[in-house]
């Protein structure tokens, strides 16, 4: 981390999760080379520190030479793809502890989507808990994103954007571990600043979502949240790669002058 102690990191491990749709564009991160095209501007920006990725878009990146000198975080469960019934139960399909560490990344990210009925959270649990484990062993980052989910009417789990459940969904991930001393939590902008600033001391990273058109609200939230003390910054996906009617380049330096209040 940089004097400032802020990260902006870009996302792109949507694609091992079944998810290639940006916007109104179904299959917009489908186009492998656009998208490899559009992650090597973000991260030329000198003030974008980092990527969080699957290996085959990370290996890419690295043969291109885009991650001298930033951060690489490894996604780790990817299992419970979009549209899966089965889809809280997310094993560790993409990375694990023990590749991060020899490919030399600097940690993990794990997704922890909590259901009170979906006994495929229960193994998503332990599974996440073994490699903030494993990963702590080695002295490197675990990046845990805890987010609330209800079952629709469809029978597929779906993001509950009602806040009421996150105060205690924030520290149930808080609590994991045997160690939290390298444990950094991931949270959507959209909750409250209560939230943010009362439920946990973690660190805390900023998701950024699909906004679609609604670029202004997520820049708006991102705003406000940047001034709770431990939020030290942002990952960032869609609103960075597919920014509404704005060039990558734009954007991103909006977002980095956010996070670090300073132009390149």
């Amino acid at each position: 981390m940089g004097p400032d102690r802020r990260l902006l990191i870009v996302a792109a491990d949507h694609t091992a999760r079944a998810i290639v749709a940006a916007g109104n564009a179904p299959f917009a991160i489908a186009n492998r080379r656009d998208l490899l095209d559009r992650l090597v501007r973000i991260l030329r920006h000198q003030q974008v520190d980092g990527l969080l990725a699957s290996a085959d878009i990370v290996e890419e990146l690295a043969w291109l030479g885009a991650l001298e000198e930033k951060l690489v975080f490894g996604t780790m469960n990817r299992g419970g793809y979009l549209g899966a019934a089965w889809g809280l139960d997310d094993r560790m399909t993409a990375y694990d502890a023990e590749h991060v560490a020899s490919l030399g990344l600097d940690g993990g990210k794990v997704l922890l989507r909590i259901e009170h009925t979906d006994r495929g959270v229960a193994a998503t649990l332990a599974d996440v808990v073994a490699q903030m484990r494993l990963l702590e062993e080695r002295g490197l980052v675990c990046i845990v994103e805890p987010l609330p989910y209800v079952i629709d009417a469809a029978g597929l789990p779906a993001l509950d954007k009602s806040t009421d459940r996150l105060d205690k969904i924030v520290s149930i991930a808080a609590g994991l571990g045997a160690n939290s001393m390298l444990t950094w939590l991931k949270l959507p902008a959209w909750v409250s600043a209560t939230t943010l600033g009362r439920a946990t001391t973690m660190p805390i990273l900023l998701l950024g979502g699909d906004p679609g058109a609604h670029l202004e609200v997520t820049f708006g939230e991102w705003e406000q949240s940047l001034q709770v003390p431990n939020v030290i910054g942002l990952v960032a996906g869609r609103p960075l790669l597919f920014p509404h009617g704005r060039s990558v380049e734009e954007i991103t330096d909006r977002a980095a002058r956010l996070v670090h209040g300073i132009r390149s």
